[in-house]
């Protein structure tokens, strides 16, 4: 039976530690859970406000309406090929335990992304990314419940547009779907992806061909080793995205500060790494009434403190505004923010 909680604390329900609070609450386990707290919402016409795992959000002091924390259980082979192997996967699974199963049954192409916080459905909805593989690469389609009607449907790859860091559903769609299930294409063979650098030097040089698990393994110590653990030191992991910028601008940029650190996308553009951004700008390890940029990856804006959002995000606005004023570059945050 579905339980709609009123006043809800969600300071533990999101990996800020934010101090705030919900109007209404309930824990989504099935798509009959889903319907009906859809229909109970529509009927009150609150606000609406979708949690996986709270490691992308910025939430404010309190939201006047109805949070749903999506548990949706699930993880299923629906079709094999000589190549492929494609696994539903519920929306309220959690990442990196996917992951890891994925590894055990031998389902290849998932072991880049190792470690990443969070659940399943909010892969898609910012195409997740790590160490040279995003989330795209090994997509087949989801199915998604349309907000305002209450019917399923399904996106194909095409459909939920991928880009860096984004998809339909940060955008066009906005707000507009909740998604219940993600089937990936994963692959009967390993497909090796060393593309990255420091993945490559953290194999270190006596691993010429190395397995799945032994890339998921230096994925996860890497990791391990630049990001606080969110239970220890709350974070979102990356706050920022890293800008893309034209050949040119980055010929220019080098050219001015020969250390900057950038990633060719195509021979047009270039990836920088906003984390050496802003440690140039003088923030890594910089700590301001409770708010921090962490002092071993500054890419990572932490909340010791337990502020409330609008600190943090002020915090966020001045590390922006130094880079903008240093690189003439734009930092664009990775969290959303509610309300």
């Amino acid at each position: 039976m579905l339980q709609i909680i009123p006043q809800v604390d969600l300071q533990k329900y999101n990996t800020l530690a934010i101090p705030a609070s919900a109007a209404h609450f309930a824990d989504i386990h099935t798509l009959e859970d889903l319907l009906e707290a859809l229909a109970w919402n529509k009927e009150r016409q609150l606000p609406l406000l979708v949690l996986g795992g709270g490691s992308n959000i910025v939430l404010g002091e309190h939201f006047p309406g109805l949070v749903l924390r999506i548990r949706l259980p699930g993880i299923e082979v629906v079709a094999e090929t000589d190549e492929h192997v494609f696994v539903r996967l519920g929306a309220g699974e959690n990442w990196h335990r996917v992951v890891c199963h994925c590894l055990d049954f031998h389902y290849w192409g998932l072991e880049n992304l190792s470690l990443i916080p969070g659940t399943v459905g909010a892969a898609p909805m910012q195409n997740i990314g790590a160490y040279g593989v995003e989330l795209q690469e090994v997509f087949a389609e989801l199915q998604a419940v349309e907000i305002a009607s209450g019917v399923v449907v399904t996106f194909d790859r095409d459909a939920c547009r991928f880009g860096y860091r984004d998809s339909v559903f940060k955008n066009r769609l906005r707000d507009r779907y909740i998604i219940t299930s993600v089937t990936l294409r994963l692959y009967q063979q390993p497909r090796i992806n060393l593309s990255y650098p420091a993945l490559r030097d953290a194999l270190g040089e006596g691993v010429e061909t190395p397995t799945p698990h032994q890339i998921s393994a230096a994925v996860c110590a890497i990791r391990s080793q630049k990001l606080p653990d969110p239970e220890k030191l709350p974070n979102v992991g990356s706050f920022f995205k890293n800008p893309v910028v034209s050949a040119d601008t980055f010929a220019r940029l080098q050219d001015a500060y020969p250390g900057i650190v950038g990633f060719v996308i195509d021979p047009s553009q270039v990836k920088l790494a906003a984390g050496w951004l802003i440690q140039a700008a003088g923030w890594r390890g910089v700590e301001r009434d409770g708010v921090a940029v962490h002092d071993r990856q500054a890419l990572v804006v932490t909340n010791p403190g337990g502020k409330p959002g609008g600190d943090i995000l002020n915090f966020a606005a001045d590390i922006a505004m130094s880079v903008r004023q240093k690189f003439n570059l734009e930092l664009e945050m990775e969290p959303r923010v509610y309300p």
